[in-house]
């Protein structure tokens, strides 16, 4: 008997981040912790070098791993956005971690390793390599969330998203066994195959796909499975939130979005509800319960939740221009999200610190440049024109009207207003208040950095849209193709 070895070429960026990440582990363990900023840099130029080879595959779609894993232009475009976002992740860390005394060179090989499970998850193309790429991801979340061992929070934050992430994961893996007793399979290609052919639809199977949903609503923060979100948020240490709020949740989608679209296109009748009822509660829970908050991490946790029910109100339509819609969406939402969490972690006075919205009282006049970079992710977030965040709602919301979903579009441009009250506050509270306290300069040139390219994307996008627009509508396009 022969034997057939797969191949391996379109899962070149996933081999190569996988052999990174044990390598970099092995230079950590017999360098030792005074080799954490070299591990770190290594840990960015590996992601950036996995970015590249997503972005030198081909056209057309490609399954391999006996039908385990598959690599579209859909793909490649998530890809990118994770491993990028994941990058700016690591930068934000360098400075925090030496200052808080936690640098440690597990921290970016913990990051490697779950952005390699995120990459597996928007290749999955079997419930079986679905849930491990989820679980790759999920146990060195766990992990960074409580890196942070000497504080209270840090430990809560990360046994609380161990705890409800188990419980997730459990739905998740409840469902996927529910689907390959009612189909027969667990590959998403003959799951869709089936349904194509007119097959019966049982009630054990729609209960099957309702659970796996549930799962995936939980990775991606939508209510109402959002009750980890605002904790995790406060407790984790400010690099991981901000890691946190960009690459898994561009993964979860990705995977979201691949799975009720593939295998379950068919059955769009089924998850409809579904999903109309989820980003419905997310946009509401997300825009109403922010204004409450006043610590600016909780606050960015409710914002996450609204973000996503934008994001699930394209994905709602099942229409090719949905998914592109969702696809433009979360590439802005990772610019304004990563740039807003580099200000959050630019906040300090006298080495301290600052957390409470408070805080940002009449920094216009304490630090101008911090304070204009602040409002310009403020104004992007709650949507106002010509900021890179309106273009993200107005095509989400354009295909929503196009496909006639629309109390999903009334319903996300009122919660649009209630969020744009948060945000402005924000903004009222840097420039007509007067400064509470003084804050340090910003002197981490990796910040800087992070801070200049996110603004400037987010300020400037609508100069030159092309890239993102035609690279979304490439990748949906492939996937509807598939």
């Amino acid at each position: 008997m022969t034997a057939v070895f797969p191949d391996i070429w379109p899962a070149l960026p996933e081999i190569f981040l996988a052999l990174s990440g044990v390598a970099l582990l092995m230079l950590g363990v017999f360098r030792g912790d005074g080799f954490t900023r070299p591990v770190s840099y290594l840990s960015i130029v590996c992601m950036l070098l996995a970015a590249v080879l997503a972005m030198g595959y081909g056209s057309g779609r490609v399954v391999t791993f006996n039908g385990m894993f598959v690599m579209d232009a859909f793909g490649v475009f998530m890809k990118v956005l994770v491993l990028v976002s994941a990058a700016f992740a690591v930068i934000l860390g360098l400075g925090f971690n030496e200052r808080e005394q936690i640098a440690r060179f597990e921290y970016p090989v913990l990051m490697i390793f779950a952005t390699l499970g995120m990459l597996m998850m928007i290749s999955a193309n079997d419930f079986i390599s679905l849930y491990v790429g989820l679980e790759t991801q999920s146990l060195a979340l766990y992990v960074i969330a409580a890196f942070r061992r000497d504080s209270a929070k840090s430990s809560e934050a990360g046994l609380k998203y161990f705890v409800l992430g188990s419980l997730s994961s459990g739905m998740l893996l409840y469902g996927a066994s529910l689907v390959y007793g009612f189909a027969g399979t667990t590959s998403f290609d003959k799951v869709a195959a089936l349904f194509a052919g007119g097959a019966h639809v049982s009630p054990g199977l729609v209960i099957g796909l309702v659970f796996v949903m549930a799962g995936l609503a939980f990775k991606v923060s939508a209510a109402p499975f959002h009750m980890w979100t605002p904790d995790v948020y406060e407790g984790a240490p400010t690099p991981v939130t901000a890691f946190f709020a960009a690459a898994p949740k561009v993964a979860a989608i990705a995977l979201l979005t691949r799975v009720v679209i593939e295998p379950f296109g068919h059955l769009a009748a089924q998850w409809h509800q579904v999903l109309v009822a989820t980003a419905i509660l997310s946009m509401v829970i997300g825009s109403f319960v922010a204004i409450m908050q006043t610590n600016i991490k909780r606050l960015m946790a409710y914002s996450s939740i609204g973000h996503v029910g934008y994001a699930l109100v394209g994905l709602t339509t099942g229409t090719q221009d949905g998914v592109r819609g969702v696809l433009i969406y979360m590439a802005l939402y990772i610019a304004m999200n990563i740039g807003a969490f580099a200000v959050i972690l630019s906040m300090k006075a006298k080495g301290r610190m600052l957390e409470e919205i408070k805080d940002f009282s009449g920094l216009s006049k304490t630090n101008p440049m911090l304070a204009a970079t602040m409002a310009i992710f403020m104004f992007s977030m709650a949507g106002i024109p010509p900021m890179a965040g309106f273009f993200g709602k107005l095509y989400v919301f354009l295909a929503a009207v196009a496909a006639q979903e629309y109390t999903l579009a009334v319903v996300g441009v009122l919660t649009s207003v209630v969020g744009a009250f948060y945000y402005l506050r924000i903004i009222k509270i840097m420039y007509f208040d007067e400064p509470a306290v003084v804050v340090d300069k910003v002197d981490d040139d990796g910040m800087t950095g992070v801070l200049v390219i996110t603004s400037l994307f987010t300020l400037l996008f609508f100069v030159a849209p092309a890239p993102i627009l035609n690279g979304a509508a490439a990748a949906a396009a492939a996937l509807f193709a598939g």
